[in-house]
């Protein structure tokens, strides 16, 4: 598999990771992106400052992007998934590699590979198994499809932490997906226990004991990264477990956890788009974040 070119469809925190850390990778000559961002007047010059000092080609258009690359990585919002891999399927050229980045269920990356396929290109899709700051482009991900694994060999060159998982499509979107019940799962219910403890003042007695059955866990420190995540990627989470939420229905099950995490992953970002937590440190205990809660609803 010869990949010389790289380009990024979305320039958001993980776009603008994966397109600055893979442009000098051996045998790459080109790292670009597209961005609604980058027609958009209010953001346009502040987002082509970026690329420019990034070494990253901003692209005019979706066309523009996929004919100068070899491969197209979707990192985008998992409510956009299938709308990126449609638009980009009018552009790709046959053999070139779509690797979809996104929080999406199985049956959405069917869709998507379904699209792509019948250009010619190859469908990929990634399961992204943790946050992508941490540990930037060599974040763990879990491939699947067809080329998934002459994909994570070229891939594991570059140095990233990317294991084909799958020649069936869905198997690494499902590991992802019921990972993500899980862990944003939890998530929301911190923030819904904490917030409910400090309102009736028993936070001092709630926090020993979720320390005496898992002791392993700084409950405090814990329930401050949770409320902080939560505040500052809510709405992208939500949008997450709406995907979640059809994964488990794929299933054949109803969602009702993975709908309700939703549900209130989206009430956070309501509250933090309204400004309930303006000027908060992100690295505020997590009392700070359950006043602010706490005294929005007062109001």
């Amino acid at each position: 598999m010869q990949i010389t070119r790289i380009g990024l469809v979305g320039y958001g925190e993980v776009g603008k990771t994966f397109a600055k850390g893979l442009k000098d990778k051996p045998g790459v000559t080109q790292s670009s992106a597209w961005d609604l961002k980058f027609a958009q007047a209010g953001t346009r010059e502040s987002e082509f400052a970026h690329a420019r000092e990034a070494g990253v080609v901003a692209q005019p258009s979706m066309q523009a992007l996929c004919e100068a690359s070899d491969l197209v990585i979707s990192a985008v919002t998992a409510s956009n998934t299938l709308a990126v891999a449609k638009e980009a399927a009018a552009h790709l050229k046959p053999g070139t590699v779509f690797l979809d980045l996104n929080s999406a269920s199985p049956g959405t990356k069917q869709q998507c590979a379904a699209l792509v396929d019948a250009t010619g290109a190859h469908y990929v899709e990634a399961g992204v198994m943790t946050s992508v700051p941490p540990y930037g482009i060599r974040v763990p991900m879990l491939l699947g499809g067809a080329k998934a694994a002459e994909l994570s060999e070229v891939l594991a060159a570059w140095g990233l932490d990317a294991k084909a998982v799958s020649e069936k499509l869905g198997v690494a979107s499902a590991i992802k997906m019921c990972r993500s019940v899980m862990i944003k799962g939890l998530e929301a219910i911190v923030v819904e226990s904490y917030a409910t403890a400090r309102q009736y003042g028993v936070e001092d007695h709630v926090l020993p004991t979720l320390a005496e059955t898992f002791p392993q866990i700084d409950w405090p420190k814990q329930g401050a990264y949770f409320f902080s995540r939560v505040v500052q990627h809510g709405k992208r989470r939500a949008e997450e477990m709406r995907e979640a939420a059809n994964t488990v229905k794929e299933a054949g099950f109803p969602p009702l956890m993975a709908a309700a995490i939703a549900e209130k992953q989206q009430w956070v970002a309501d509250a933090a788009a309204a400004g309930v937590f303006k000027d908060l440190p992100k690295d505020a205990p997590w009392q700070a974040y359950a006043d602010r809660l706490l005294a929005a609803r007062k109001r």
